[in-house]
């Protein structure tokens, strides 16, 4: 059954958080406290480290982390930040090591499952505990086929605060099992650098008030977003295809046929998912398109857009720009939108924030959930 969440009672409109929760730097490093370094945080496509030496470093909040495959083939998270002296780990953002990785400051050298292994003079000092000077770990889980990270002591539930919101807005886990996300192919990656508050972009995905005004490729394919009702205001509910739609691509022409365990009544649907802090999910019948938002200041967040087809797809070479296209363009509005939203924030208009309509209402409680979080 098609429900909408609940909120808090009120008039038609709602108030915004003021204009300082978007441009005031104190406010953000709060968010990299008590938000980014303290929920989990999805870091990176698992494939992307295909073999044993393979790393990718991130920032996350205030904080790099070094992810990389062990040898073992099991995915490791550190902290990037050599045990010695301080010196970052590794400096390039991707690459490979052999066997082991080595600070370029003093060469204190690491396994892969961060033990430290090697140091200049090491045998002379047999008082040293290898394990207890080994990288600092960090907690990570694989789910969709991509590393999560979370760099709190204690981190919160997984299946409660990530898979349970998969399951918030569907209704259940095997609504999203069903595209086997960790078995696609990464057919094309794009990424965005915004100037723009991580918060306006995570309002903007919320909504589709705007949806009529600036996407209409988007709106030609689901008629029913005109109406200004975002698909995540519903529990349960998919965006349907226009009737003369064929599928989810930049003209409505065909796309690549239904995934083998989508379910019928997924078919012809659009589905929308936050994972908050960072993380939206779109499910369409023949591919996934996730993308991972890296806040960087208060006014830039950089966001990493993936698009995953079945692996037989990807690996026909069939051209897949109508497919990518459509989102590539929604994700262009949306953050010219928000860019072009950014500099009123600081505007003494906004002081006192702005308003939500009823179709937007929702959105308050994200701001509820910040919120309370920062206090």
């Amino acid at each position: 059954m098609t429900t909408t969440p609940e909120a808090p009672p009120t008039g038609s409109l709602m108030t915004t958080l003021p204009g300082r929760y978007y441009t005031d730097p104190e406010i953000f490093r709060q968010e990299q406290e008590r938000v980014f370094e303290s929920l989990w945080f999805c870091a990176v496509r698992s494939a992307d480290l295909g073999k044993p030496g393979a790393f990718r470093t991130v920032q996350i909040g205030r904080e790099s982390v070094l992810i990389t495959r062990s040898r073992s083939g099991e995915l490791r998270a550190f902290l990037n930040i050599c045990r010695h002296r301080g010196a970052r780990l590794c400096t390039r953002e991707s690459g490979e090591v052999r066997r082991a990785l080595q600070c370029p400051y003093h060469a204190w050298t690491y396994d892969l499952d961060g033990k430290l292994v090697a140091a200049p003079n090491l045998s002379k000092m047999p008082d040293v505990d290898r394990s207890a000077y080994g990288l600092v770990k960090v907690a990570l889980r694989e789910w969709l086929g991509y590393a999560w990270v979370c760099l709190a002591d204690d981190p919160p539930s997984f299946e409660e605060s990530v898979i349970g919101a998969a399951v918030e807005r569907l209704g259940d886990a095997a609504s999203i099992e069903s595209y086997g996300t960790e078995r696609l192919a990464l057919g094309k990656r794009v990424t965005y650098d915004v100037r723009a508050n991580w918060k306006l972009i995570v309002e903007n995905f919320m909504e589709c008030y705007h949806c009529a005004t600036i996407h209409p490729e988007l709106t030609d394919v689901l008629p029913e977003f005109t109406d200004g009702f975002a698909a995540q205001y519903y529990v349960g509910h998919g965006a349907s295809f226009g009737e003369e739609v064929s599928g989810f691509t930049v003209d409505g022409s065909a796309g690549f046929g239904r995934l083998p365990e989508v379910a019928e009544e997924q078919d012809r649907r659009y589905y929308a998912i936050t994972i908050k802090p960072a993380v939206f999910v779109n499910l369409v019948p023949d591919h996934v398109i996730l993308h991972r938002m890296f806040p960087l200041a208060e006014d830039r967040t950089v966001v990493e857009c993936d698009w995953l087809y079945a692996p037989e797809v990807v690996a026909s070479g069939v051209d897949l720009a109508k497919s990518v296209e459509l989102f590539h363009r929604v994700n262009e509005q949306d953050f010219e939108a928000c860019e072009r939203t950014q500099p009123a924030m600081a505007s003494r208009a906004y002081r006192g924030g702005g308003v939500l309509v009823p179709t937007e209402h929702h959105i308050g409680l994200f701001h509820a959930w910040l919120t309370e979080r920062l206090a």
